[in-house]
């Protein structure tokens, strides 16, 4: 498998002070840090929503109290590079790089921190796990960010497990549009969409990541049949507000991308500086029903320690008394709604 070639930008071309860079370079030694031309270009000024994402933080060394494999990652693999949570789903880690190492990541005790790729030998154990479990039929591509391989290496993998029949539908998930929208090239998408049905779940964080070149990357993508559909995770000082929240989630909607799941953080080691309260998205939900597009509120979720698997949480749990129901408008209006407790014949 290969990677492809991108432009890059390091800590010294940054505009970081000069007094905090020892510290910066010590949290950069333990997580690494890597961010693209393209995406340091969104940077407006330090400790902005985009820096935030993408700059090492001291609090990230800081963070001891929390684990590096939360959700059990490592316990759920049968051979190496193969999640299986859910029964009929398994992840396959393809690509231990991204064009931009967020500091928030899920996996930050693995990206960046070697160097191969996945390699043929890996790649036969995990197609010949997947290829004698039947009850598999969905599989995300995931990683790092999938589409950091070539274009070759992409179709190797794909052309590989379409010829495993049980496997009906392929996910990728990729920041890549964001990140480095000039990898998603019509090139790209003409080879992808031999490989149908297959669904793309991309990662957009603000407003600002929705960009030209960002909409073009997805507006490719969406023509070549892909539906595209989005994984925001909610991050203090980032997007932990209504009115950042309702500009995102509509502005998706316009480049065709459909708001999926809204992350509570991960207990990730490294990464308690951007925890909210669960309260914090219970409120951005409730906030947006009703105020924004239905197509544009994702599912509010937390993936639960242990890899016991992602729960959705909802803004308000209905009152009942008998056949009553209690519910609330997005306007804050109590209404009752008369429930049936026997369906009919």
């Amino acid at each position: 498998m290969k990677y492809i070639n991108h432009s890059s930008i390091t800590i010294d071309k940054l505009n970081i002070n000069k007094e905090i860079m020892p510290a910066i370079q010590s949290v950069a030694a333990r997580y690494p840090f890597l961010v693209s031309s393209s995406y340091a270009g969104l940077i407006r000024e330090p400790d902005d929503a985009i820096w935030r994402q993408c700059i090492p933080d001291v609090r990230e060394l800081e963070d001891d109290g929390q684990l590096p494999d939360p959700l059990a990652e490592v316990s759920l693999s049968p051979v190496p590079g193969l999640i299986h949570r859910y029964p009929d789903r398994a992840v396959l880690l393809v690509s231990n790089r991204c064009p931009v190492y967020c500091r928030f990541c899920m996996r930050k005790r693995l990206v960046g921190c070697s160097d191969p790729s996945l390699g043929r030998e890996r790649l036969d154990q995990a197609l010949a796990y997947i290829g004698a479990t039947p009850a598999i039929r969905d599989i995300t591509l995931s990683g790092g960010d999938p589409l950091m391989l070539d274009d070759a290496s992409l179709h190797h993998i794909l052309t590989r497990l379409r010829a495993i029949s049980h496997v009906t539908v392929i996910r990728i998930g990729t920041r890549i549009p964001v990140t480095l929208p000039e990898r998603v090239t019509p090139e790209l998408c003409t080879m992808l969409k031999h490989f149908h049905p297959l669904y793309v779940n991309t990662h957009f964080n603000h407003p600002a990541e929705i960009t030209a070149a960002s909409a073009g990357a997805c507006r490719l993508l969406a023509d070549a049949g892909i539906p595209l559909g989005n994984q925001t995770v909610l991050l203090k000082g980032v997007n932990d507000d209504i009115a950042t929240m309702r500009e995102l989630m509509s502005g998706l909607l316009e480049i065709r991308v459909r708001p999926y799941y809204l992350h509570q953080m991960d207990l990730v080691r490294g990464t308690a500086h951007f925890r909210t309260p669960l309260a914090s998205g219970l409120e951005i939900i409730k906030a947006l029903r009703g105020h924004i597009s239905g197509l544009a509120v994702p599912h509010f979720v937390i993936d639960l320690p242990g890899g016991k698997g992602k729960v959705p949480v909802l803004p308000d749990t209905p009152e009942r008394s008998g056949d009553l129901v209690f519910l609330t408008t997005y306007q804050g209006e109590r209404v009752a709604y008369r429930d049936i407790t026997t369906p009919p014949a």
